[in-house]
Formats: C-alpha cells, sequence, structure tokens
C-alpha cells in the first residue's frame, strides 16, 4: 500500500513547496540566512544594542468556520498574522520573521497558495519575513475542507525601550485605534445569533452593514505595526493593549500597573461599526457582556502623557490612522472595577 492511498500525498505536498517557494521569499530582508524548504531557519540580529526577543503565537480559532462556510480562504491569513504581530506590539517590539502552521485532513492545493498568500500579504503589511513554517495532511482528523492555523512571530526590542505599563499614572490619556470589525473574537456567540437564532445564510444581505454577513464576518483584522512603530519613535507611549479576547475591559486591565490605577472610558467617545449594535440588538446581548467579549470599534489602546495627546492624535491622523481620545487614567482607592464605562 501507498502513503497516498492512506490519504497522504507527498507529491503535491511537493508542490505546494515549489508554489509557496518564491511568496515566502518575497518577504526576506537581508538578514534572513536561509532559504525557504530547509530543516530549519536563520536570522541574523546583528547590529541590535541589548537585544530583547519578544516572541507570540496564536490563531484565528472558530472565524475559520466562516472561511470553510464561505468557501473563501483570503482574508484569515491577514488575521493569522494580525493576531500574532499585534500581541508583541504592546512590548514595543519590531516584529522580524513569521512562522505559520497548517494543519488539513486533505491538502487541496489551489485553497492552501490562497492562504499562504494571505499570509505573505499580512508579512508585508506588518514589515516582517515569512521565513518557513509546516504544512500537514492528517487524514481523518478534519472534516472535508477543515484545515487549522497556527502563526508564530518573533520581535525585538531594546531593553531600555520596552512597553510594560509600569510608567503608567494618573492623568495620562487613552487613546483608541479603530478596529475593522470584530477582528478574531467572539465567534462562537457571533455564529450562534448570526446562523442558529436569525436563520440567517451567509450571502444574506443586510442593510444595516451595506453588504451580506458572510463578507461582514470575513473582515480581516487590522495590522497596527505601520502606525505604532513610528509612533513609539516620537513619543513615550506608556502601555500599549491589544483589544482581543475578554474585549476592552479585560484587555485594558492586564497593562495596569499594580498601585491601583482605574482606566475611564468614555461611552461614545468613537466611532462603533454598525456588526456590534445589530448583534447586540438582535442577540439581546447585556451591555456588560458586549465589553467584556468585542473589541467594540476599538483594535488597540495607547496610553500617552496628557501633554503629548494632541501630538500623538496628529501625528496618528497623518498616518493614515483613525483614532480616538477615548478616556483616562485617574487613582483607584479599593477592589473596584479597574475599568469603567462613564
Amino acid at each position: 500500500m501507498l502513503y497516498k492511498e492512506a490519504g497522504v500525498d507527498v507529491g503535491l505536498g511537493d508542490e505546494f513547496a515549489r508554489r509557496i517557494k518564491s511568496l515566502a521569499e518575497s518577504t526576506f530582508s537581508p538578514r534572513v540566512l536561509t532559504t525557504l524548504g530547509g530543516f530549519s531557519a536563520c536570522y541574523s540580529l546583528e547590529g541590535h544594542r541589548a537585544p530583547v526577543i519578544v516572541a507570540s503565537t496564536d490563531g484565528v480559532g472558530t472565524k475559520l468556520k466562516m472561511a470553510f462556510m464561505v468557501d473563501r480562504h483570503d482574508t484569515v491569513g491577514i488575521d493569522l498574522v494580525a493576531m500574532c504581530v499585534n500581541d508583541i506590539l504592546v512590548s514595543g517590539a519590531q516584529p522580524l520573521f513569521f512562522m505559520d502552521y497548517i494543519a488539513t485532513g486533505k491538502l487541496e492545493l489551489e485553497k492552501t497558495v490562497s492562504l499562504i498568500e494571505e499570509i505573505v500579504k499580512g508579512c508585508k503589511e506588518a514589515g516582517c519575513s515569512l521565513i518557513g513554517g509546516e504544512t500537514v495532511e492528517m487524514p481523518g482528523f478534519y472534516g472535508q475542507g477543515e484545515y487549522d492555523l497556527v502563526g508564530f512571530v518573533l520581535g525585538i526590542a531594546s531593553r531600555g525601550e520596552m512597553i510594560d505599563g509600569s510608567e503608567i499614572s494618573a492623568g495620562d490619556r487613552l487613546i483608541g485605534l479603530a478596529s475593522s470589525g470584530l477582528h478574531s473574537n467572539g465567534y462562537s456567540l457571533v455564529r450562534k445569533i448570526v446562523f442558529d437564532q436569525l436563520n440567517l445564510h451567509v450571502d444574506d444581505w443586510v442593510e444595516e452593514l451595506g453588504r451580506t454577513i458572510g463578507e461582514e464576518l470575513l473582515e480581516p483584522t487590522r495590522i497596527y505595526v505601520k502606525p505604532v512603530i513610528p509612533l513609539r519613535q516620537e513619543f513615550r507611549l506608556k502601555g500599549i493593549a491589544h483589544i482581543t479576547g475578554g474585549g476592552i475591559k479585560g484587555n485594558l486591565s492586564r497593562i495596569l500597573p499594580r498601585n491601583c490605577k482605574k482606566a475611564s472610558l468614555r461611552k461614545g467617545g468613537w466611532q462603533v461599526p454598525p456588526i456590534f449594535s445589530f448583534l447586540q440588538r438582535e442577540g439581546r446581548i447585556p451591555e456588560e457582556e458586549m465589553w467584556r467579549t468585542f473589541n467594540n470599534g476599538i483594535g488597540m489602546i495607547l496610553v500617552v502623557k496628557a501633554e503629548e495627546t494632541e501630538g500623538v492624535l496628529t501625528r496618528l491622523k497623518g498616518l493614515g490612522e483613525r483614532a480616538f481620545l477615548i478616556g483616562q487614567i485617574s487613582e483607584a482607592r479599593g477592589e473596584g472595577e479597574r475599568v469603567e464605562f462613564i
């Protein structure tokens, strides 16, 4: 019996590797020391003083179910890169290189190449190199047409320029960077509302959203490298929160120092994409649940000095970013909520 008869096509895997080699190498910087296809990848850190390596790994979660339902695979690769690189940005790190892991029951060449094309697009947006990865066939492990994605990113920061939230103090301002929509969180609840409760089909047009529900739910996660990296070179960013699972409340509280600091955010202080009001209304989601589940229109929050607020907002506007002054830091007393909405 041949391996192919057991469900693993080595020849197809070789063809896939050949197809994606030039795609991945189009992201290479001079610091990449190996070509695609070896047993490992090498990257030079030459030129960095007191370097700190910053790493993260993440996936796309059940948003992949949307890609399967719509049979559209040209956005989740960007989601994968975004979820990883945005997480290391909060430490002030510059992404250097990215690696991916794709597992599927049966390798579908065109679909998987499309995934790599979008990962490459995300890497170029983030300014990092796709230097390797793993694509594996696992017959009987995944349903027909299904796959899983995992990403790994490594970045670098100078020890003296790390951002850890320890300098956050009362009076600091909170600046929110607009999200593109749901990003990649809360999809188990979203699918339950949209498909189980409302019985919508992915091709159904939703007037409130101005497009089909499938198109809305596959809107890719924003990558914030281009606005944040130049901004941190001009201003002292005291803290950064990536708003993912746990929503604004859960993620902003993670960067507040232990000395009883509290973040107060102004409801209505930013433009909220219509998908959030649609879900809250149709799913009868309590307001508190919205705050701790979704980003509600803010994908990243920056903590800056009060006197630098206008300068930061002006610079972000010049970078083409939609940014909002959404709140401030104050002293907290007792064991109350560390993030409040007023």
